[in-house]
């Protein structure tokens, strides 16, 4: 079936969100079209209103409306644990645990040779000047286990070798509530790695 061409593109735009088939793009389309005017309007002003105020913080490059972000101007943070992040959406799974109290890092990507991004395309250089002026005595990358997380990993750790800076890495393992049966062996194995004492 052929749509009207308003609803086509905007079935279209919803289909480019991540996450977002066709299908359910053709679902939020409706939706949109069956709206009032009042809540179609809120929400294509809710889009250009993000899309306007929504930049980087300029020291750790989470998303924020101000110069530096809620969490680079809270005094109370300790300047000395730097944890890394691959993204915003990472920083708030962190601070969502509500057990970390440091600063951040946001490199907004990973290492992908495979997909063309190099050090250069992600905020490495960026986090090597900060680290050169702040005062940051641990480091923890928090980077994705998958391969590209892992090498984003490695490179920054060795980037920081024969620096004062602790560098550690987040343990990854079986999740609370998972069955041994079901983990892959890089997961088991990454378990018995991050053991700890009881």
């Amino acid at each position: 079936m052929r749509y009207i061409p308003a609803i086509s593109r905007l079935i279209d735009e919803f289909s480019k969100l991540p996450g977002i088939g066709r299908k359910t793009a053709q679902r939020l389309a409706f939706y949109v079209v069956d709206a009032s005017p009042d809540d179609a309007v809120g929400f294509a002003e809710a889009i250009l209103d993000a899309k306007r105020k929504v930049h980087y913080c300029e020291r750790c490059f989470n998303l924020t409306e101000e110069t530096l972000c809620d969490i680079c101007n809270d005094v109370k943070r300790d300047p000395r644990v730097m944890c890394v992040v691959e993204s915003p959406r990472d920083l708030l799974a962190i601070e969502n645990t509500k057990e970390f109290n440091g600063t951040y890092h946001v490199l907004h990507g990973a290492i992908s040779p495979m997909e063309g991004i190099g050090p250069n395309e992600i905020k490495i250089r960026e986090l090597i000047l900060r680290l050169q002026n702040d005062q940051t005595s641990e480091l923890i990358i928090a980077t994705n286990p998958s391969i590209e997380g892992e090498a984003t990993a490695m490179y920054i750790s060795k980037l920081l070798k024969g620096t004062d800076i602790k560098v550690s890495r987040l343990a990854h393992g079986i999740p609370v509530g998972g069955d041994l049966e079901y983990a892959d062996e890089v997961t088991l194995a990454r378990a018995l790695e991050g053991r700890r004492i009881l």
